[in-house]
């Protein structure tokens, strides 16, 4: 049988869980977790807790687990998520706005998205890169092509 984590809070932490959820100012994740413990505090079972806040059961072992074994700070916020890192240097984002900054080629009055990404290509900058690239890498620098 799996061997549950009791709940004991601290008052000081008791306190704060308190006024997330009286304040209302944090995001619903968090003060769904800081309900959970306050529950669990409280002695309610993981089945009361499901009823009343409509979490999973995972969610609340992960709640109980975080807190007893890392703190307050672990239970109530998110786990930074693995996801692939990030293929596109600096550097490319810097030849492309350096590309959307310069005169466009010869027969055209401006630039457009799927230009740069196939001058890009041209230019043997990159192998391959989408104009959905471009328009995230040029929308996060504040440049407009119109």
């Amino acid at each position: 049988m799996r061997k549950k984590n009791l709940v004991k809070l601290k008052p000081n932490d008791q306190k704060l869980l308190e006024q997330f959820i009286t304040k209302g100012s944090q995001k619903a994740r968090t003060i769904t977790r800081a309900r959970i413990l306050l529950m669990a505090n409280d002695g309610k079972a993981d089945t009361q807790i499901i009823e009343a806040l409509g979490t999973a059961r995972n969610t609340i072992r992960t709640v109980r687990y975080r807190y007893v074994n890392q703190g307050l700070e672990a239970a109530l916020n998110e786990q930074p998520r693995p996801g692939a890192p990030d293929k596109f240097t600096g550097r490319n984002r810097a030849k492309i706005t350096a590309i959307a900054c310069s005169r466009p080629p010869e027969g055209r009055s401006r630039w457009t998205l799927r230009l740069i990404a196939d001058t890009m290509v041209e230019l043997n900058m990159v192998d391959n890169i989408s104009h959905h690239t471009v328009q995230r890498v040029l929308k996060k620098t504040n440049l407009s092509l119109t």
